[in-house]
């Protein structure tokens, strides 16, 4: 298995594919490096030469923000905005949905997954005899 960014490239996936496995590149991103370094995309990640992967690593490391230096720049745009309270920063604080969308009836992947019920937290009726 290559290793691009500190990230194993799948070798049965295509290589379009398989370079959005690391952070920072998607879809998009993806296609344009391989249109740059002329790589059809239909290739497999096992059917790659070492050349091939080196060039597509030095063009990833040359052009792009990946892994854990993408991800420090979130975190610190994140705790940026907490520090300054603005109202995206207090969403981010409250765990709750930043970009407008409604959280009384969903947002369930943000707050987590805990549906509280009725019967939630009520005694167990008793037992008629």
């Amino acid at each position: 298995m290559a290793r691009i960014a500190g990230v194993s490239i799948p070798e049965e996936k295509h290589i379009v594919v398989g370079l959005t496995a690391i952070y920072g590149v998607g879809p998009a991103h993806s296609v344009k490096i391989l249109d740059t370094l002329d790589i059809p995309y239909d290739k497999k990640g096992k059917d790659l030469s070492e050349q091939d992967y080196g060039r597509i690593a030095e063009y990833i490391k040359s052009h792009y923000t990946t892994e854990g230096d993408l991800r420090e720049q979130v975190r610190s745009n994140i705790k940026r905005l907490q520090e300054i309270h603005s109202y995206r920063g207090d969403r981010h604080s409250k765990h709750l949905p930043v970009r407008g969308q409604r959280s009384k009836g969903n947002s369930r992947t943000v707050r987590g997954n805990k549906r509280m019920t009725v019967a939630t937290g009520r005694p167990a009726p008793a037992a008629k005899t």
